[in-house]
């Protein structure tokens, strides 16, 4: 349920005015990202626990070496936060693009980051969902 539902009529007549107001709603920055938080993402990427390998996979801390060490995880959930990852490096979603599972292709055809000659390999993939979603990504 929305919480607009529970605005009064007041409340809903400053939203909607606010929506006309060109000026950013906030000018808080968020910090740079410190070092020790770099630091803890990779450590995560080493954990025995995959979930919180693919939780380091999706970090926008994640490195492109921690993103190229966990693209060659065991775990699919693993593979597939690094293929959809949006600083994935292209030679690294290349090497995905392969993978033997049809989620991580997916997830690579999804990716806004890959580029349109490997969206067109996929669009050759075996997998008819592969397929769909390298065709859909073409049209963006």
């Amino acid at each position: 349920m929305s919480c607009v539902g529970f605005f009064t009529t007041e409340q809903l007549a400053r939203v909607r005015a606010a929506g006309d107001d060109p000026r950013p709603v906030s000018t808080f920055r968020s910090p740079r990202a410190s070092t020790s938080k770099r630091r803890r993402v990779a450590e995560m990427a080493t954990s025995p626990d995959p979930v919180v390998r693919a939780a380091a996979a999706g970090s926008s801390l994640a490195s492109a070496e921690v993103l190229q060490r966990l693209a060659a995880d065991p775990d699919l959930g693993v593979r597939a936060a690094v293929a959809r990852h949006p600083a994935s490096p292209p030679d690294l979603l290349d090497r995905l693009a392969t993978d033997a599972d049809e989620t991580v292709r997916g997830w690579v055809a999804a990716n806004p980051a890959s580029s349109p000659d490997l969206l067109a390999r996929l669009c050759a993939d075996p997998s008819p969902t592969v397929r769909s979603v390298a065709a859909w990504a073409q049209r963006w």
